[in-house]
């Protein structure tokens, strides 16, 4: 039984920092005019409501993406994101929607790109197939995310990003994350790997970390901000990117961004990394 919903979550800390690099990658993909796959194993329900029960109820995005809404000094790849998050504000210059990340790509997707869209949850799925009804270069899947990347890959483009997004409420997912990747590397070793993580349990997620590295997979690099220190108290301290084949200078875009957002938001004792774990 699934009982994780993003629309509590949605605008968040971590949200900023997947969004940013996410649209700073497919601008990499697109800088060549040939086609590409976006895959999501995760993909939600595709937007949502910042007014809504969910969003009100925690007020995480107030400590994330309403921090930087009005700010005039942004780096390019956070000017990018906000710019997009206001273009899914169509209706007023106020924040209240947040675009998932399906949402994120389809208002960059050029004619010639796709998308295919997992998502198991029995309220976000109907959702997320409605936004897209009727768009032929869309895919939507009421199926396990990553056995559907096993089933996508490799591709006809032969070049694709793919996002893998869960909420890691079922403990296994971790390694089954590693594993997944692992597998779909075999036989697309050419395609932009994103896993997005939480750190509630840090030795949880470095075992998956540590499953990745001794794979034999080159170019291995982690994007993690932490707003408070590690602690083994309930809740997410950090968060981050695991990227597997990241675009060229994805890392320093990476640095920048991070700079800015930890003076942002920063609730002290956090910290920002950006390094190769695994290089050429």
């Amino acid at each position: 039984m699934l009982s994780y919903r993003h629309g509590f979550h949605a605008g968040n800390y971590a949200d900023v920092l997947k969004h940013t690099m996410l649209l700073q990658a497919i601008k990499s993909l697109q800088k060549k005019n040939k086609p590409y796959v976006y895959i999501d194993t995760h993909a939600g329900a595709g937007g949502y409501s910042l007014q809504d029960d969910f969003a009100q109820k925690t007020g995480e995005y107030l400590d994330g993406i309403a921090k930087i809404w009005g700010q005039t000094d942004l780096p390019e790849p956070l000017a990018d994101y906000v710019d997009a998050v206001k273009a899914f504000n169509t209706e007023s210059d106020d924040l209240d929607y947040y675009p998932g990340s399906p949402a994120f790509v389809d208002m960059t997707l050029r004619e010639k790109d796709r998308m295919v869209l997992h998502e198991l949850h029995g309220t976000d799925y109907p959702t997320l197939a409605q936004g897209f009804a009727g768009d032929r270069q869309v895919k939507v899947l009421n199926k396990d995310g990553l056995a559907g990347l096993i089933a996508a890959v490799p591709p006809i483009e032969r070049r694709g990003l793919i996002l893998i997004d869960p909420s890691y409420e079922i403990k296994s997912d971790y390694l089954d994350v590693a594993d997944t990747v692992i597998d779909a590397y075999k036989r697309f070793a050419t395609g932009i790997y994103m896993i997005w993580y939480p750190v509630v349990d840090r030795d949880r997620t470095e075992a998956m970390f540590d499953r990745l590295k001794a794979s034999g997979i080159r170019r291995q690099l982690r994007i993690e901000q932490g707003i408070r220190p590690d602690t083994n108290e309930k809740g997410m301290t950090a968060a981050g990117l695991w990227i597997v084949n990241p675009p060229w200078q994805l890392d320093e875009q990476a640095k920048s961004t991070l700079d800015y957002l930890d003076a942002k938001l920063n609730q002290g004792g956090g910290f920002t990394r950006v390094e190769w774990e695994v290089g050429e």
